[in-house]
């Protein structure tokens, strides 16, 4: 199967390129293809050739775009919203990567995917805009919710923790709960899904949304206490540093976070028969494998600073 993967350098397009598949993956970088340029778009999935389209391409900085919403709402909305409607012209199903920003974070207990969706900031307001035109514009449209996403590439919470664990100390914040997950383990349930989401029909329940994330929960706190205990073990950090627990209060930022945006995957394992691995699990076997490769662009993110 030739797939289509819009976006080339960040994590998941980067995790995406490493796996192990038979699948042949064309990726379409902002150069091809650019989602702030929608008339880039036809062309671009023309000349792919492709079986399925995977957007792994978004606006990401959640608390920049409190102010640039105009980009994130085009990148992120109306830009996804084109490709999946070419996709479908071109009689192509459509994978969409979205995020657990849709939800409010006020639930008690794991979100579903019916569950009501009520973003609090420009970040998951333009990331639901993108899953609804999606939708609309496709109907053969599968859409996956992923939460707190690191790799050894792009800029994430676990690249964070060791470019800090110098440190003696440092607070976290621990009233705030989801869903780690590894960008390999995301793109291994693309590639698993993929020829399922290819060969279904207008109707089928493999299309609509799902939830794609690592298994279980934790706080941040949480998981920087783990990212530490692994790298110290794995000889990545000379010491694990203490981390104090913190409020959302005690570190303020322009954009509003879910306080709860832990995702059940229940339904992915139903429809596709693939599972998540535990957050601990996969983090251990990322820092164990790949250990060489997370302190290398850490150490490349410090010196471009």
């Amino acid at each position: 199967m030739r797939i289509a993967v819009i976006g080339e350098t960040g994590q998941l397009a980067r995790r995406l390129a490493a796996a192990d598949s038979a699948h042949e993956c064309v990726f379409l970088g902002r150069d091809a293809l650019d989602l702030a340029k929608p008339e880039m778009i036809p062309a671009a999935l023309e000349s792919a050739k492709a079986d399925l389209v995977v957007n792994a391409a978004a606006y990401t900085a959640v608390d920049a775009a409190e102010a640039d919403a105009e980009t994130a709402h085009m990148v992120n909305g109306t830009g996804v919203g084109v490709l999946a409607g070419v996709a479908g012209m071109l009689g192509l199903p459509f994978v969409h990567v979205s995020t657990d920003y849709v939800y409010a974070g006020d639930k008690d207990g794991p979100y579903v995917e019916d569950d009501l969706t009520d973003p609090q900031g420009v970040y998951g307001a333009s990331k639901l805009k993108g899953e609804q035109l999606a939708m609309d514009a496709n109907p053969r449209t599968t859409i996956l919710r992923t939460a707190w996403v690191y790799a050894p590439e792009g800029k994430n919470f676990v690249k964070t923790m060791l470019r800090l664990a110098e440190r003696e100390s440092l607070g976290v914040v621990h009233d705030q709960r989801g869903s780690p997950t590894y960008a390999g383990d995301l793109a291994e349930a693309i590639l698993a899904i993929a020829p399922t989401v290819a060969t279904g029909k207008v109707g089928d329940d493999v299309y609509g949304v799902f939830h794609c994330a690592g298994s279980g929960e934790a706080s941040w706190a949480e998981l920087a206490d783990d990212i530490f205990a692994q790298a110290a073990a794995n000889g990545l950090i000379k010491h694990a540093p203490t981390v104090k627990r913190i409020t959302t209060a005690d570190y303020p930022t322009p954009a509003k976070r879910p306080a709860n945006s832990v995702l059940d995957c229940t339904k992915l394992s139903r429809v596709f028969g693939h599972s998540m691995r535990d957050w601990p699990v996969a983090l251990a076997d990322a820092l164990e494998t790949h250990g060489d490769a997370f302190l290398s662009t850490v150490a490349h993110d410090q010196a471009g600073r």
